[in-house]
C-alpha cells in the first residue's frame, strides 16, 4: 500500500491475515517476560474472569465501608480538637468509637437511601421511554428525548444539591449535637430541625456563605497543591525520561519497580495535599462550631466558658501592737565636792 510516497506494507498484511495480526500485536505490547497472549483462550476462562470482577467489586464495597466508618470516627475527632485546640488520634479514637458508630449507621441510612432515590430518579423515566417505544425509533421521538433529557438533567441537579446539603447540615450541626448530648441519629436530627425552624433565615444564609468560600477555598488551595505535585510529578517524568535515554525497556522487573515507586509516590503526594489544605480542614469545623454556637446552649458554654469567680480574699490578720519600750532611766547624781 503507497499513499503519498510512504509505503505502509504491514497494513496490507493487517488486512490480509487479521486474526494472526491482532494475536501478534497484542503479544509484541505486552512486556518481555510475559507470558503470550492468546484471545482464544478467552472464552475458556470466562467464568475465572467473572469470579474476579465480582470479586473486586465486593472488594471495593467493603473498603468503602470500612473508610466510611474511619470517617465517621475521625468527624468526632476533628470536632474535638478543634474545640480543645490540641489533637490526640488515639485518645480521641477511645473516646468518640461509639459516636462514630452512631454517625456511620446514619451515614450507611443515608447512602443507601440516596442510591435508591438514584435508582428511581433514573430508572423510572428509563423504563417508560422503553414502554413508550421511544428507544426503538429515536428519530421519531428526538424532540421529546432531547425534552426528557433536560428534565432529567434538571431533577438530577436538584437532587444532587439536596444530597449535599443534607452532608453539610449533618457534619456541621448533627456532629455537635450527638457528641455533646450522646443522641443517635434519630433524635438528633429530630433536635436539630426543631432548632432549624425557628432561624431558616440564618441556616440558609450560612449554606450560601459556606458555599461560596467552599468554591475560593478549592481554587485558591488548587493553586496551592500545584507546589507538592511538581516536586513528585517532575522527578518521577525525569527518572522514566532517563530510564528510557539508558535503553531500558518494559519488562517484569521495571513494571514491578513501576507500580512500587509509582504507589510511594501517589501516597506521598496525598499526603503533601493534605499537608498543604490542614488551614481549609480546620478552618470550616470552626466557623460551623461558631455560627452553631450562638444557638446551641451546650456548644456555647464549651466555646465561651464562663470567667472564674474571683478566688475570696483571705481575712485580714490584725496588726500585733508595737513592743513595750522600757521607761526612760532616772538621770545619774551629781558629785558633791
Amino acid at each position: 500500500m503507497h499513499v503519498g510516497g510512504c509505503s505502509f506494507p504491514n497494513l496490507g498484511q493487517f488486512a490480509q491475515h487479521p486474526s494472526t495480526s491482532r494475536s501478534q500485536f497484542f503479544q509484541s505490547s505486552l512486556p518481555r517476560g510475559f507470558p503470550p497472549f492468546n484471545p482464544a483462550h478467552i472464552p475458556e476462562h470466562l467464568g475465572q474472569f467473572v469470579g474476579l470482577i465480582v470479586m473486586a467489586i465486593f472488594a471495593v464495597i467493603v473498603l468503602m465501608v470500612v473508610f466510611l466508618y474511619i470517617h465517621s470516627v475521625f468527624r468526632f475527632i476533628l470536632f474535638d480538637s478543634v474545640l480543645r485546640r490540641e489533637c490526640s488520634i488515639s485518645e480521641g479514637w477511645q473516646k468518640w468509637r461509639r459516636a462514630g458508630g452512631r454517625f456511620f449507621l446514619w451515614q450507611i441510612v443515608f447512602q443507601i437511601a440516596m442510591w435508591l432515590c438514584l435508582l428511581v430518579l433514573i430508572g423510572v423515566p428509563l423504563a417508560l421511554a422503553f414502554a413508550a417505544g421511544w428507544m426503538t425509533n429515536l428519530r421519531e421521538h428526538i424532540g421529546r428525548m432531547i425534552l426528557g433529557v433536560i428534565l432529567l438533567v434538571g431533577l438530577f441537579l436538584v437532587f444532587a444539591l439536596a444530597a449535599a446539603i443534607v452532608q453539610v447540615l449533618a457534619k456541621d450541626f448533627l456532629v455537635p449535637i450527638m457528641a455533646l448530648e450522646g443522641l443517635d441519629f434519630a433524635d438528633g436530627w429530630r433536635r436539630l430541625l426543631a432548632m432549624m425552624g425557628r432561624e431558616k433565615g440564618r441556616y440558609a444564609g450560612y449554606l450560601l456563605l459556606k458555599l461560596a468560600l467552599s468554591i475560593a477555598a478549592g481554587i485558591l488551595f488548587s493553586i496551592i497543591a500545584i507546589i507538592p505535585m511538581l516536586f513528585v510529578v517532575v522527578p518521577a517524568v525525569v527518572a522514566v525520561v532517563v530510564g528510557r535515554a539508558a535503553g531500558l525497556g518494559w519488562n517484569v522487573t521495571t513494571v514491578s519497580l513501576a507500580i512500587i515507586f509509582g504507589s510511594v509516590l501517589f501516597f506521598l503526594l496525598i499526603y503533601l495535599v493534605a499537608l498543604v489544605c490542614v488551614p481549609a480542614t480546620v478552618f470550616f469545623p470552626a466557623y460551623a462550631m461558631y455560627f452553631f454556637a450562638s444557638r446551641y446552649p451546650n456548644l456555647d458554654a464549651l466555646l465561651n466558658p464562663a470567667p472564674a469567680p474571683p478566688a475570696p480574699e483571705a481575712p485580714s490578720v490584725p496588726e500585733s501592737p508595737p513592743p513595750l519600750e522600757p521607761p526612760p532611766l532616772p538621770p545619774s547624781p551629781e558629785p558633791i565636792g
